[in-house]
């Protein structure tokens, strides 16, 4: 999106004095052709008296000589030609007139009105509301310099703020009276935007800080052991032990990095790949899976055949962590089980559940809630948050459900068949 950024302060000025001058301009025009078309009325109404009291005259039998002389004014001159020739009154020599032809009693009467007096008075008119518009336009453009910086005050908040927040200086916002208005909704959303901007900093900074104090945990160990392992004489019987400290640490650096690596790719819009998954058919696998590793441990699963488009392994990632989690809460005397359904699958276990407090809180990044005993078992912290960014990017919901007894976790994916 290319934002242009034309001066809002002379756009706006420019179209109020452009308004305006097109406003006086069509007042001009309609004052003057309304003056004129009364004017008109105004002369045509003088020569009409004049010819009434011409047929008055002369049906009184009034000579056509002297209502020449009667009718005959400053502003109005009459002329009459009679039959035989004869001609009585001058006719106009200069000036603007307007003119009317009558005949009474075999008498051709032509009657003249003087327009100069209103032609002068038309210009005058002109020239006093082209100076009145030109007088406006230009105490309208000094008003609109003040108007307008009034007007855009609340812009020019915003920008002190953006270019306070540039230079580091946090916590600042506009606070506006009201939302209801333009400048006050564009305030609170510019408000809304800083919360969230100055949140997910605030909760970057303390993702990045806590993944280095977990990151440093296994790196001690791990460089610890290998000085240790330097050290100890090579026919020494703790080498062995070392060793598998060694590698122990190694493997929970590496699986914290890939936990990180896989976090950082759901944030930057990971592309899952799209293949049929079947869930009923995943969940058998992650079930032989665990009795691998736990002979012994209780778990099962039940459902119906079910079909979905997404991430194969990524779905079964989400599976895995779930269920390890699960073995991990109840411990080896647990039970897990695992249904399908047509909307997706659920994890449930019989171990002593998440508190009403925590269903939401466990999903954010490196949140334990039994801190020692996952660092025991190697957890970062970041399973469910991995697990709920995947079931997302499928366009799914994954939840911590209410129970009775033990911990439901929920997994909803669209398109199952």
């Amino acid at each position: 999106m290319n934002l242009r950024t034309v001066s809002l302060r002379r756009r706006v000025a420019v179209s109020v004095l452009l308004v305006l001058f097109l406003v006086l301009v069509a007042l001009v025009i309609s004052v003057d052709r309304t003056f004129e078309g009364q004017s008109n009325k105004d002369v045509d109404v003088v020569l009409r008296d004049a010819e009434t009291r011409a047929t008055g005259l002369m049906m009184r039998g009034v000579p056509p000589r002297d209502v020449v002389r009667q009718l005959s004014k400053r502003n109005v001159h009459v002329t009459v030609e009679l039959a035989n020739g004869n001609r009585f009154g001058d006719e106009p020599e200069e000036g603007p007139f307007q003119r009317k032809n009558q005949v009474i009693r075999g008498a051709k009467f032509t009657f003249y009105a003087d327009t100069e007096a209103i032609s002068q008075a038309q210009v005058r008119l002109r020239k006093l509301l082209i100076m009145l518009g030109l007088g406006a336009i230009v105490i309208t453009g000094v008003l609109m310099i003040w108007v307008v910086r009034r007007a855009l005050a609340p812009l020019d908040a915003m920008t002190s703020l953006a270019q306070a927040i540039a230079a580091g200086h946090r916590g600042g916002r506009l606070n506006p009276s009201r939302t209801d208005t333009e400048l006050g909704r564009t305030a609170a959303a510019f408000d809304g935007m800083l919360d969230s901007l100055e949140g997910s900093e605030q909760r970057t900074r303390r993702f990045v800080a806590d993944a280095a104090h977990e990151l440093r945990t296994p790196i001690t160990g791990v460089q610890a052991v290998a000085e240790a392992l330097v050290q100890a004489p090579v026919d020494s019987p703790d080498r062995d032990q070392m060793s598998f400290l060694l590698v122990r640490e190694a493997r929970r650096a590496g699986r914290l990095v890939d936990d990180l690596l896989a976090l950082a790719q759901l944030d930057a819009g990971y592309e899952m790949q799209r293949e049929s998954v079947d869930l009923l058919g995943l969940a058998e696998a992650e079930v032989a899976r665990t009795r691998f590793v736990a002979p012994d441990f209780d778990i099962a699963v039940e459902g119906v055949p079910v079909v979905v488009v997404g991430d194969g392994q990524r779905l079964a990632q989400v599976l895995a962590n779930l269920v390890d989690n699960a073995r991990q809460a109840t411990g080896p005397g647990g039970a897990v089980r695992i249904r399908v359904d047509v909307t997706g699958f659920t994890v449930s276990d019989d171990g002593p559940g998440v508190p009403e407090g925590e269903r939401e809180r466990i999903f954010d990044r490196l949140v334990r809630l039994d801190d020692a005993r996952d660092r025991r078992s190697g957890g970062s912290g970041l399973g469910l948050a991995i697990a709920r960014g995947v079931v997302r990017a499928h366009g799914g919901e994954l939840t911590c459900e209410p129970s009775g007894r033990g911990a439901v976790f929920r997994v909803v994916l669209p398109g199952g068949a």
